[in-house]
């Protein structure tokens, strides 16, 4: 179980002038839900937040919301959040409650490992990761991380298919096709610079210019 503790505050105010307002003051407004218990509404610190949704274990890790001045405990799975589309920063975050046996479904990161050295990335081949999240369905206090797909391996041409990837003890993928998740593909084959297009084409042309003059003489 993850030891990611969260911060907040009871917030008081609700709709979009106070959530304006909270902003102006360094505050980002949440809410905690679910649970069979009442909503409730917090706000976190701007920088102490922006921190923390930076590091992918906090999207995929039971946390605990500390809320100054309410009682009991919150366990939670952040859910959702909503970012300003013109300064990239977060405006509002949704909590869910959670207990570690409650069956969650949420997406973790893939990471492609040892592939600096597998024999088709040595001949030239690129690791080309299809699918960059999975999303998952476990008990709450067994999320991974991230799932690892191993390309020691691999040579061009291979593909790892969801039906490959060994998942964690509890955890599926819940899917009708065997999708493709990564494969290695071959090097693409490198396109004349412009430059030297543009300058091929002048000497045809000078070429064809000097070709002309001495037939006029």
């Amino acid at each position: 179980m993850s030891n990611l503790v969260v911060e907040a505050e009871l917030r008081e105010e609700s709709g979009r002038s106070a959530a304006r307002r909270l902003r102006r003051t360094g505050k980002i407004p949440g809410i905690i839900y679910g649970g069979d218990k009442p909503d409730l509404p917090i706000s976190m610190d701007y920088f102490t937040i922006s921190k923390q949704l930076n590091d992918e274990q906090f999207h995929t890790s039971m946390l605990e919301v500390k809320v100054k001045g309410s009682r009991g405990k919150n366990t939670v799975l952040l859910k959702a959040s909503q970012w300003d589309p013109v300064k990239d920063t977060v405006t509002h975050l949704d909590f869910f409650r959670v207990s570690a046996s409650d069956s969650v479904t949420v997406e973790v990161p893939i990471i492609a490992i040892n592939s600096e050295k597998c024999p088709g990335v040595v001949a030239g081949g690129l690791v080309d990761i299809v699918r960059h999240v999975l999303e998952i369905t476990c008990r709450a206090d067994t999320i991974p991380d991230s799932i690892e797909i191993d390309c020691s391996e691999m040579n061009i041409g291979d593909t790892v298919h969801i039906e490959d990837i060994p998942l964690p003890e509890g955890a599926e993928v819940l899917h009708d096709v065997n999708f493709t998740v990564l494969n290695l593909a071959a090097p693409t084959k490198a396109e004349p610079e412009p430059e030297a297009v543009e300058s091929e084409a002048g000497e045809e042309a000078g070429e064809a210019t000097a070709d002309e003059a001495a037939a006029e003489e």
